[in-house]
């Protein structure tokens, strides 16, 4: 009697060897050809390479998204100063920062002798947040203040003005009194001291001057800083490093802003975005909108 399974064809008989070794490896059903599958070693190979091209998607999608934030919040920050500009001719005077509780508008000193309002110039604080309901940009947030790129609470658009007095009793301030920076001139605008430093570090406590060990940008000439605290501003778990800091102090005193490459070393973050007003732009600016006359004297305090 002749033995069929040693006449059947060698590939079929491998079908069958491969049928009972892996049998989890082929579906098979009546009157159809046996289909192979895949493997558990497969899938895990499989799996393991769109893992890895997915990852190697998404570092750049996240770079790109954080570069597009970057981005917007250097638009928002440039429409802010042509705001401040804008205020500047048409009043006469810079505003004063917003704080938290004035709902993005500025806020003049209350305290007794002297109250503070647009004639006099006098700021509850000078380093706040952007009045951006007076200067009437949008959107504005649910609090009425202009946030960054990033976006929330945190990330509201920041905002100095010098505070320099003109007369020996500091009842009356030059840069956010009403027509004060007219009546002085050029010459007094661009000579004013007691403005804001922006360096690219600070190791000293004071805020007299830039540390030589970095470079000053704005040798106490900038009249007023717009700045962003970039993404790390919404991190609240991380304590912020100390430039970051320095940009954070509202102190009077502080008369510094660090302005630097962005790092993401721990302990030495930094990704705050910052634009200032020089006196000789604003004077530019005012000069062309017909508003500043040429060199008048100055009156007697």
């Amino acid at each position: 009697m002749l033995d069929r399974a040693r006449l059947a064809p060698k590939a079929t008989l491998g079908r069958n060897v491969r049928r009972h070794v892996f049998p989890h490896t082929y579906a098979c059903t009546a009157g159809t050809q046996c289909q192979r599958g895949f493997s558990l070693l497969e899938l895990s190979i499989g799996l393991l390479i769109v893992a890895t091209l997915l990852s190697a998607l998404l570092v750049p999608i996240a770079t790109q998204i954080d570069q597009r934030r970057a981005s917007q919040t250097e638009a928002i920050l440039e429409r802010a100063r042509e705001a401040l500009y804008g205020f500047v001719i048409a009043r006469g005077r810079f505003p004063c920062p917003a704080t938290d509780a004035s709902n993005g508008s500025e806020e003049f000193a209350s305290a007794s002798p002297t109250p503070g309002n647009a004639s006099n110039g006098l700021c509850a604080q000078y380093r706040g947040y952007l009045p951006a309901a007076d200067l009437t940009l949008s959107p504005l947030d649910r609090g009425g203040f202009l946030v960054d790129g990033y976006g929330g609470d945190a990330n509201r658009v920041r905002y100095a003005i010098a505070n320099v007095p003109y007369n020996g009793d500091g009842t009356l301030q030059v840069y956010t009194a009403t027509n004060m920076m007219m009546t002085l001139g050029m010459l007094s605008i661009s000579s004013e001291t007691n403005r804001y430093l922006i360096c690219t570090g600070a190791l000293k406590a004071d805020s007299t001057a830039c540390d030589l060990s970095f470079v000053t940008l704005a040798k106490g000439t900038a009249i007023a800083v717009i700045w962003s605290v970039g993404k790390n501003g919404s991190d609240r778990v991380r304590t912020p490093s100390t430039d970051e800091t320095r940009n954070l102090d509202d102190a009077a005193t502080n008369r510094i802003f660090i302005s630097r490459t962005r790092s993401d070393v721990a302990g030495n973050e930094f990704d705050d975005l910052l634009i200032w007003i020089s006196p000789n732009v604003l004077i530019s600016r005012l000069a062309a909108a017909g508003v500043l006359p040429p060199y008048p004297p100055p009156p007697t305090p």
